[in-house]
């Protein structure tokens, strides 16, 4: 077996993704925090009552992921205080970012994520460099 040229892991090396605070620009997680899951089958894994009335929307595919799951981290007052449950503040502006939960939580795709530290997209940036 030959073994990997050098030339060859540098050209597949992916540009570093880092999450910004929406608010105040703090940077809160990079990719290599992120905690990946497979996704769920849309409507068909939650509850009843949190299911759509439509019968149609159960048979589409589920939809994109609305946050990202990170591993715990030193910027996450709550972890410190000892709390089992509890939304995530930024450390800069104290918006709202996200949540956790140590029993873990369902992503809106369905799938289920255990522990889960939510950090919802719509409340970050994502930033190449």
């Amino acid at each position: 077996m030959a073994a990997p040229k050098s030339s060859d892991l540098g050209s597949e090396q992916k540009p570093q993704v880092i999450y910004r605070c929406r608010k105040c620009r703090r940077i809160v997680a990079s990719q290599d925090h992120v905690v990946p899951h497979k996704r769920g089958e849309g409507q068909k894994c939650f509850k009843w009552r949190k299911r759509s009335s439509n019968p149609l929307e159960t048979e589409k595919e589920p939809p994109e992921c609305s946050s990202i799951f990170v591993e715990p981290m030193k910027w996450m007052e709550a972890l410190e205080e000892g709390c089992v449950e509890e939304k995530l503040q930024c450390i800069g502006c104290k918006a709202r970012l996200g949540s956790f939960n140590w029993a873990g939580m369902q992503c809106n795709c369905g799938a289920w994520v255990n522990p889960a530290f939510q950090l919802h997209k719509s409340r970050i940036d994502e930033c190449s460099l």
